[in-house]
């Protein structure tokens, strides 16, 4: 790797501040980015480790909602025994992620910041109209995502928690590489206070888009014909050596399905 500078804050404004330097990048849990410097992809001067910040913990009952705190592990998330009784699809999605060492450090927030086109965080914050918090403003789900590797967050701005309203129904589906277990197509189905929403990942060129064609059948009637045969157009997908845009088109049909049917 380059050289570089590796700083621990003790608090979220001190994150901030040394994060404000645009050489600086923000470290969560690295599952991404040391990786890319290994490679010699990403050449930071400083990195600014906020795995150690209080601020970025916790999960807790918000009103309808469920807060997690942006520093929380995907195996936090998943053991979590609140979010099980909660959101039960967002806790297996989480235990669904990567093997235990990734699971056991790559967190929620560093995982939505980065919008990996195939992570399974952001279906659940799309389909579940999640909130997301930052040391700056809240955006909503709808707003966040924006192409790949891209979303709407600002130069030093850290997301510190993700709010998720609880859903009466919700599952998530998932046809992964058995190597990574990244998703060469995940599908997120949830209904929450009588609106449906299906999200869909590892499929779409643009990253993480929701299935809307589903989404007004759905919200008449919960079932897989409801879905019937909505799918997105197979030139809108992924193309690569695991599948052709036809393929995962079809796959995101038949995951839908099984979200609803499982949810």
């Amino acid at each position: 790797m380059y050289q570089t500078t590796y700083h621990r804050p003790a608090t979220l404004d001190e994150a901030i501040k040394l994060g404000s330097n645009d050489e600086a990048k923000y470290l969560s849990g690295g599952q991404t980015l040391i990786p890319t410097m290994k490679q010699r992809l990403a050449s930071p001067e400083s990195l600014v480790d906020l795995s150690g910040l209080s601020e970025l913990q916790g999960i807790r009952a918000d009103g309808g909602s469920l807060s997690i705190g942006a520093g929380m592990t995907h195996a936090d998330v998943a053991s979590s025994a609140q979010v099980r009784e909660m959101i039960p699809a967002l806790a297996d999605l989480a235990g669904g992620i990567g093997d235990p060492h990734v699971r056991n450090m790559g967190t929620l927030g560093g995982s939505v910041a980065n919008n990996d086109p195939s992570a399974d965080y952001p279906a659940a914050v799309l389909a579940l109209n999640a909130t997301i918090y930052t040391n700056k403003r809240e955006i909503s789900a709808d707003s966040f995502f924006n192409g790949l590797f891209e979303t709407v967050l600002e130069e030093g701005e850290i997301i510190t928690r993700i709010s998720f309203p609880v859903p009466s129904k919700a599952n998530y589906q998932k046809f992964d590489s058995p190597a990574s277990r990244y998703a060469l197509v995940g599908v997120f189905a949830a209904r929450t206070d009588g609106n449906c929403r299906v999200a869909v990942t590892g499929a779409g060129n643009d990253g993480v888009f929701r299935m809307e064609a589903a989404e007004g059948a759905l919200s008449a009637s919960w079932s897989a014909d409801s879905v019937g045969k909505n799918r997105p157009d197979p030139d809108d997908m992924i193309v690569d050596l695991h599948g052709t845009g036809e393929y995962r088109a079809h796959l995101v049909n038949v995951l839908a399905k099984r979200a609803v049917t499982a949810a």
